[in-house]
Parts: C-alpha cells; sequence; structure tokens
C-alpha cells in the first residue's frame, strides 16, 4: 500500500488547492481512482448557518519583477509564493510599498510561509526571509497578479458505503491547502486508502460515510444539510489529518464523552500516544463538535497542527512523510473499524455456572499452568461478564487488551452455542 501511497502522493502535490477552485477539482478528478466519490458543486452565495460559500479563486500566474531583473515570488516555481485569495493586480511600485504586501518567516528563513485571505479582498506575496533580505531598496518593482475571483462554486465530495444497520460512521479530511504535504496530502490520501480496504468487505454492520471538502466551510455547509441526521444516526466519527509524519499518535477527543472516545482510547492502549481533551481549536473538529451539534467526533493525528516546525511552510513537503507511517496509520483506523463492528453486546447461553468447556474442545483436559494461556483468560472472561450489561469493549479493559484480541473466542464460543448476540441493547 505505501508504494501506492507515495505515487497518488506525487501526483497531488503540485496542485493549488484552495477553499475553491480548479485545483480542488483536478484533485478530486485523481481521488476519484480510489474512492467513488459523488461531487457536489456548491454555488457561490449559498448560506450554511452564519457562513456564506465565497467567490471562486483561480489562478493564471503571478510573479514580482525586481529592480536588478529577477523574476521572483513566482507561483509557477511554488505555490505558496501567492497569498492564498489575492485579487488580480498589476503595476509598479517602491520597495517600501511592495514589502507591505509580502509576508516571510524569520524564525525559519529558508520557507516559504502559507498565507491567506478568504474573506477580506486583498492581494499579496509569501518569500523566505533569506530571499526578502536580498531584495533591493532602491528601484522600481513590477508586480503581476493573474487571478480570476468570481462567482463560481465550492466543490465537495461525499462517498457512501451502506452497512445492516442506519448508524452511520464518518470519517473525514480537507482538501483546501494548496503544496504542503503533512497537513494536508496526508489526510486526504489516508482516507482514500481506507476506503479502499472497507469497500472491500463484503458485510458492513454500519454505514460509512467519507466526506473530503475545504476545512471550516466544508465542513458548516455538509453540517447545514446533514446535522440533524448526525445527532440521531452518528455512531461517531474521525477528523483524519495531519497523519504522515513519525511522530506517535495524538487523540483528541471528542467535546463531550464518546464511544469513539473510548474505542480509540482501546486500539492505542499498547502505543505510545497523546491524548488531549476537546479544546475550540484547530481543525473541522471545532465544526463537527460545536455546541449546537456536540457530535461525537475525534480528531486523529500523529504530530498534531501546529506542533512540528514544519507546519503552514513550505518545509512541509515530502521530506516530512515516512509512507511507512502513513500506512500504518491507515491500518490503525482499519482497527478501530473492526473493532466497532466486532464490538457488541452478548448473552452466555450457559449462565448458571461456568460451563464445561473441556468436553467442547475449549479447555486443555491435561492441567498444566502453562496451558492457561491468554485464550483461555479471553473464554472465561467472555462467559462471565457477557450477560447482556458489558459490552465487549467492556470485557477487553477489563482484561487490559484490545477488543480486537477477541475475535477467535467470540467465533468459537458462538460456534459451540454458548454465546449469543443480545437482540436489543
Amino acid at each position: 500500500m505505501k508504494n501506492q501511497i507515495e505515487q497518488y502522493f506525487d501526483r497531488l502535490f503540485p496542485l493549488n488547492r484552495s477553499l475553491t477552485g480548479n485545483g480542488v477539482r483536478e484533485t478530486f478528478s485523481i481521488l476519484k481512482e480510489l474512492v467513488d466519490f459523488e461531487i457536489t458543486e456548491v454555488p457561490t452565495g449559498t448560506n450554511a448557518f452564519d457562513w456564506t460559500v465565497p467567490k471562486e479563486w483561480n489562478v493564471n500566474e503571478a510573479y514580482i519583477l525586481t529592480p536588478d531583473g529577477r523574476r521572483i515570488a513566482d507561483f509557477k516555481v511554488n505555490n505558496l509564493h501567492l497569498m492564498g485569495y489575492s485579487v488580480p493586480f498589476s503595476g509598479t511600485m517602491t520597495f517600501d510599498a511592495l514589502k507591505e504586501h509580502i509576508t516571510t518567516r524569520p524564525d525559519m528563513p529558508e520557507a516559504i510561509p502559507y498565507v491567506t485571505s478568504y474573506y477580506v479582498e486583498r492581494w499579496g506575496f509569501c518569500l523566505s526571509h533569506n530571499e526578502f533580505l536580498t531584495l533591493p531598496q532602491e528601484g522600481e518593482y513590477y508586480v503581476k497578479i493573474d487571478t480570476t475571483l468570481e462567482d463560481g462554486f465550492m466543490t465537495v465530495g461525499e462517498a457512501v458505503l451502506p452497512g445492516e444497520s442506519d448508524e452511520e460512521v464518518l470519517f473525514t479530511s480537507y482538501c483546501c491547502h494548496p503544496s504542503m504535504a503533512n497537513n494536508e496530502l496526508s489526510g486526504m490520501l489516508a482516507l482514500a486508502f481506507l476506503y479502499q480496504l472497507l469497500k472491500k468487505e463484503s458485510k458492513r454492520k454500519y454505514t460509512y460515510r467519507f466526506y473530503l471538502a475545504p476545512e471550516t466551510i466544508g465542513a458548516i455547509y455538509y453540517l447545514s444539510q446533514n446535522g440533524m441526521r448526525f445527532k440521531e444516526k452518528l455512531k461517531g466519527g474521525v477528523v483524519i489529518t495531519c497523519c504522515g509524519d513519525k511522530g506517535d499518535y495524538t487523540l483528541k477527543k471528542s467535546r463531550s464523552d464518546s464511544y469513539f472516545n473510548s474505542v480509540f482510547k482501546n486500539i492505542l492502549s499498547a502505543k505510545p500516544y497523546k491524548e488531549l481533551d476537546f479544546f475550540p481549536m484547530g481543525s473541522d473538529e471545532r465544526q463537527y463538535c460545536s455546541p449546537g451539534f456536540d457530535l461525537p467526533m475525534v480528531c486523529f493525528t500523529r504530530t498534531m497542527y501546529g506542533e512540528y516546525k514544519e507546519y503552514h511552510t513550505s518545509a512541509d513537503d515530502k521530506s516530512v512523510i515516512d509512507f511507512t507511517a502513513l500506512e500504518d496509520y491507515v491500518f490503525l483506523l482499519k482497527e478501530l473499524v473492526d473493532s466497532i463492528e466486532l464490538d457488541d453486546y452478548y448473552e452466555n447461553q450457559s449462565p448458571y455456572g461456568e460451563p464445561q468447556l473441556g468436553k467442547r474442545g475449549l479447555y486443555p483436559t491435561l492441567m498444566k499452568i502453562e496451558d492457561r494461556g491468554e485464550s483461555l483468560k479471553r473464554l472465561l472472561y467472555l462467559l462471565n461478564y457477557s450477560d447482556g450489561k458489558h459490552s465487549v469493549l467492556d470485557i477487553a479493559n477489563k482484561m487490559n487488551t484490545t477488543v480486537m484480541s477477541f475475535q477467535n473466542e467470540i467465533q468459537s464460543l458462538i460456534a459451540k452455542d454458548l454465546l449469543k448476540k443480545k437482540d436489543h441493547v
């Protein structure tokens, strides 16, 4: 899988994504090779609660010509050079006038910062601080920004894998950042390859939704269309982002206590990870967990946004990505799905005393201390606590192990008519 992830990374990285525009459409065109997205084009001016879908922005070219003839801040060299949503401009000016439109990061002098102005019309460029220091302060600069900002559409995509239940699980990421690796591409690639794994499953208990859209406005629009249904039907969900580096996992819990908080803690229990309470900053979890919805959505990352030095700069490039780590992240999300699919409430069909497991081939017939292994322990825990009141997750936590470690024992007990799924919880 990791080699295929890298191939898609290389195709997607150069594209100029933003809240709107052709770069987003090109991104979906590529990702539709992996995910059966249904694309929706949301018109400029569409209201979503307190927000309005903005005008569509596209870029033809942008650059600065210095007094000594150098072409700098060229959008075609690095799309981070142009401030996101810059309005068209063409003209000459002095260095003192131009520098008011230039952003640098003195603390990261080699990196180009990522800057946007979505909802206030202005223009600007981003340079490495070292390059900025080389600019002549005398003479005339020429600025060219050939962009369009006009009524159009915001492009979003959703794919659904139906299950036996109308309870739903949501996986979501965003597609509005230009050429940044961990903060942008890792999330959408993890979402796409998780979809590939789940699509292969012949039977699913829950219905799984995969949603990709611009951050903030895309999530708010989605909630305006689906939020009330989610309040009734959403089992839980994950905001997927910043998952391609080598850092330990980070679980940012949902705003209120939730089932997904508990399942994640279970599957992460044997791994080094950081657990954070919800806070109303960050990615789209702050929309899904807004007080009117308060959905059971967690944000799951490796090194969290803002906590690695390359964040929101040109240094967030392919060198930040470890494709084995990104693959592991996808498989861990698959373990999450497998765990919630397996987790349920069961009832012991022989609850009066311990059933004789030996005659059913489930207990050692020659008793030696070394035969009292973990599998037997799981069988006994399942039989004792499967009273219709304890879920598999509850039982796993009592044993300090994972839900998935019980898979074989559950199947064995069901096959011997000793365990039956409870009809109603």
